[in-house]
Parts: structure tokens; sequence; C-alpha cells
């Protein structure tokens, strides 16, 4: 997959799963105590999905993933995972980190920092385990499927190290890791056939984000951000703290698990710290994602607006993974152009306003300067020969 600025949509990333195999369907820590039969359908849709507009066995719902790369085809970030099915959900994002991982090894495709393998190992060694282990004929043991992905990653991760076949290096520190990623991930699984209740399986580690968007009380942060300097989410953006666990080949790393329990219609979007990190508030990426949402006339556009808005301010690559149960792309716009008013309304206005108000009286204090700095020089001149008479 391509590392420049792209847009998935279900089409592109519902690939046909492989076969389930029986181990995945036995082991304690993978199902329930019952045992199961495979299920009649597909749990996942095949790849491609249905036409844009056309009705999905999964009920109303939308979709759309993408990974901006701030230098194209060396992104750090991996394409996010976006799947769905009639009973199940599944959103993923992973951000190699580039100053622990900024080892350069060399591959067949060329150099890679270990940041951009471990974010692509991660990916695909999480995806087969989720997909093996989301059914929707039982309900996720999320503890054990945390522990799973962390074994299943730490093993990958180790295994791809050793056939870099890297030189050890003499430079020790902390802040240094072989092939070092986040993760945050959102698992979906529905009650009942065709209900309305959910469960959302979390699992993560480092400081990339899920969220569920809500109508009427708009955006809530799920993950606990992996970090340090344990401050809020405001605090965050202004700080910029140092990640106290993340994935690698070289280290001990935890894959925190919890879980929510959502009624449809909401959205749920994993994000890595690029999509969040560089607004000037929790409440101004709310409103990034709403109002990009509100003024797009499709799914497709909503995704290229965000992406827009993004890349507008981003000084990291980006990647975002986004599913929608509960409504068409129409049907979300109306359920949350309330919240997007009352957002604006009440929070982005007022801060922006401010913003104004403080860039003005910042130029107004560079310009003094600027006639400080002219005025002393002109007074000086006029005062400097009597000063320097005797010298």
């Amino acid at each position: 997959m391509s590392d420049g600025p792209q847009t998935q949509g279900a089409e592109e990333v519902e690939a046909t799963p492989a076969p389930d195999p029986a181990s995945s369907r036995q082991p304690a820590d993978a199902v329930g105590d019952a045992p199961v039969q495979a299920p009649a359908e597909p749990a996942w849709e095949p790849a491609p999905a249905p036409p844009a507009g056309a009705p999905s066995a999964a009920g109303p719902r939308v979709s759309f993933g993408f990974n901006l790369a701030k230098i194209a085809d060396q992104g750090e970030d991996a394409d996010p995972i976006v799947r769905h099915g009639r009973e199940l959900g599944l959103v993923a994002v992973f951000d190699g980190m580039g100053g622990a991982g900024g080892t350069v090894y060399e591959t067949p495709d060329g150099p890679r920092t270990g940041a951009y393998l471990a974010s692509r190992v991660a990916r695909d060694v999480v995806e087969q385990r989720m997909v093996a282990l989301l059914d929707p004929e039982w309900n996720l043991d999320g503890a054990a499927a945390a522990q799973d992905v962390q074994r299943s990653v730490r093993a990958a991760l180790q295994e791809r190290l050793a056939e870099l076949k890297a030189p050890a290096s003499g430079l020790r520190s902390r802040l240094l890791r072989a092939l070092p990623t986040t993760m945050a991930l959102a698992g979906l699984q529905r009650h009942e056939p065709g209900g309305d209740r959910w469960t959302c399986h979390l699992l993560w580690a480092g400081d990339s984000r899920v969220y569920a968007f809500q109508p009427g009380s708009g955006a809530r942060q799920l993950t606990v951000d992996d970090i340090r300097d344990r401050g809020d989410a405001m605090a965050n953006l202004r700080e910029d703290s140092v990640v106290s666990n993340a994935m690698s080949a070289d280290t001990e790393f935890t894959v925190h698990h919890r879980q929510v329990e959502l009624t449809a219609p909401f959205l749920v979007i994993a994000a890595t710290d690029g999509c969040f990190g560089y607004v000037p508030s929790p409440m101004h990426f709310e409103h990034l994602v709403l109002a990009a949402l509100r003024d797009a006339p499709d799914t497709d556009r909503w995704s290229a607006a965000v992406q827009a808005a993004v890349g507008a301010v981003a000084g990291d690559d980006a990647a975002m993974a986004t599913l929608g149960l509960g409504a068409d792309h129409a049907g979300f716009q109306a359920l949350f152009a309330q919240r997007t008013a009352e957002l604006e309304r009440h929070w982005i206005a007022p801060l922006d306003e401010l913003d104004a108000e403080l860039r003005t009286h910042e130029r107004r204090l560079h310009e003094l300067r600027a006639k400080r700095r002219e005025r002393q020089a002109q007074l000086w001149a006029a005062y400097k020969p009597g000063y320097e008479e005797y010298l």
C-alpha cells in the first residue's frame, strides 16, 4: 500500500478473510465456554463492497480510512484497519514511533526506519488475529484477546528484527527502541441480530486513541494515553510528553483492554496523534470531524474534507479509521447537525474569537517592538557624539 495521502473506502479494506482455522475456535482465551457452530454466513463482508448507496446486510452504516504521510513513501503510520460485517466491526490505527524507532534498516524496498516497519508488522498481525477472534456467535473475552494480540505482535516484531540482521548498536538509551509502534483498536459486536446495542472492545498501547461520537453528547475519548506525564487531553496538547508504553521488539509492553456499551447510531473513530495533536483543543478535533460531515454531500467527500483539515495543521503523519453504525451518510448529517451547531456556538466561536484577538495584539506588539528599535537607533545616533567625545 502507498504511504502517500489516500482514502480507503469500504471497498478497499473489506478483503475476504482467510478461512477460519479450527484452532482459532478452540482456545479458552479466544472464545466463550460453550462450543459453537460455524456461522451460516460470513462474519465479514467480502470484497468488493456494495456500490455506494446500495443496501447492506449490516444495516445502514458509513466507513472510511486514510493515511497521510508528510513525506511520500516514508510515512511511519500504517494504513488503518476498517472492516465490518452484519454483526461485527473493527477499526484500528498504528503509529510507528519515529523518535524512538529512528534506526534505519536496509530492506528489499530500500532503507526503512524501525518505526515504519513496526507499524506495518503490527497492523498485519493484529488484523489477522482480530478477524479470527471476533465472531458473531460468541462474546469476545476482551482481556484474553488483548493478551493474544500482545503475544502475537511481540513474536512478530522479534522475528522481523531477527530477519533484518542489524548489527547491535553501541548506543544505549532508554528512549531508543527496536521496531516501536503504538496501536489503538476498537472491535465491535452486536448484542443481538439486527439490534441497536453493541459491545465495543478497546485494545491499545501508546498514545493513539479511539473515540465514540454520539448524537447529542458528541465526542468521547475511550482509550487512555500511555504517557509519562498524565495530564488531561488539553494539557497533552501543550506538553509533548514521552510515551510510556508502546509495542516493540526489545522491551516489555502491555496491550490494555476495556469495554464500553454503545447504542446505535454512533461513530467509532481510531486516530493517530497526527489527527488530534495539532488542533487548538479537543473541542476543535470534534468540530473538525463534524463540520466536514455537515458540509460533505457523501462519505468520500467527507473523508477528503477531514484529510484536508488534518493536513493543513498536522506536523506529523496522520491515520484515521472511521466506522458509523445505525445510519447512512445523510442520516448522520441530520443526527449531528444540532451538536455541530452547539459546538460552534458554545466552544469553537469563543475560542476562535479570543485567538483572533490574541493574533491582533501579537501583531501590534511586533509592530511596537520594531518601532521602538527604530526610535532607539535614532535617539542613540543623536546622543552618541557627545557621549563618545573623549573616546
